[in-house]
């Protein structure tokens, strides 16, 4: 299994001296930051696709074509994120079985309309957290049921982002391993992984370096993986870091030194 991280200059750094060793950089569809980042090292896009919004149909399929050719990226990947702005009449915390259905159907669509340009080999679906009240997502899209059916009517594989995972479980007030076990891991085909926080409101949050709390998830993870109960994914991320304002803050070298070599030996160990 290959291991990538956002790309940052933090990053692009440290690998320049030799400080750390990577397979990949991740990156956003922004040919700027692809170009500057493939100087370093090989790159593959995370693109910023919506499965319910009804949005695929305007994809500019060509540009996403040209770029997986360029970068060797293997998945097209959607996030499974109707939100509340989309769907105003539906509460963010809905059970209600017409609101799934309709939801479910939605997210659907979206990701039939991906496979139906690249083929649902090539088509990832991620799941996406779940604040409850504090968050734009409805909650039927993160119900474990719900995107094992996008997956199983769609045909396309699944990518697990593990601390999304467990701030849905949080918030639905769920065990966060029963959790992970109810998704469809046995269509996995990419990981990511970050550290949680909690901010001052006590809210919890992603994107952070790993804390000690994190460490067992991902280590519990890839025993499903090397028992073959759970698929192998060609890769797993680190979605630590990045460029502007919503990542840079985050985006500290010594965080980075320190874990990647950790989270590259249990990559490759898969």
């Amino acid at each position: 299994m290959e291991f990538a991280i956002n790309y940052s200059p933090q990053a692009a750094d440290l690998l320049r001296r030799g400080a750390i060793t990577l397979d990949r950089f991740k990156c956003p569809n922004w040919p700027d930051l692809l170009a500057e980042a493939r100087e370093y090292l090989p790159v593959y896009v995370h693109f910023n696709f919506r499965a319910g919004p009804g949005e695929m149909a305007a994809a500019d399929w060509t540009n996403v074509t040209a770029v997986r050719a360029q970068t060797n990226t293997p998945y097209v990947n959607l996030h499974l994120s109707p939100q509340s702005e989309h769907f105003p009449d539906i509460p963010l915390d809905s059970t209600d079985l017409q609101h799934v259905t309709f939801l479910t159907e939605r997210m659907i669509a979206d990701v039939a309309a991906a496979v139906e340009q690249v083929g649902a080999e090539r088509v990832i679906v991620e799941n996406v957290p779940y604040w409850a009240g504090h968050g734009p997502t409805l909650r039927p899209a993160i119900e474990p049921d719900v995107i094992r059916r996008v997956v199983d009517e769609t045909g396309c594989g699944f990518l697990l982002d593990i601390s999304h995972a467990r701030i849905s479980a949080h918030y639905t007030g769920v065990d966060p391993y029963e959790y992970l076990a109810r998704l469809p891991c046995e269509r996995l085909r990419e990981l990511h992984i970050t550290g949680i926080w909690h901010d001052e409101a006590g809210r919890w949050r992603d994107h952070q370096g790993m804390t000690e709390a994190d460490w067992p998830f991902l280590a519990w993870v890839l025993d499903r993986i090397r028992s073959g109960e759970w698929a192998r994914p060609w890769a797993l991320a680190f979605e630590y870091g990045g460029i502007g304002p919503k990542f840079e803050w985050r985006s500290e070298s010594g965080v980075i030194a320190e874990q990647v070599p950790r989270l590259v030996d249990m990559a490759h160990s898969v």
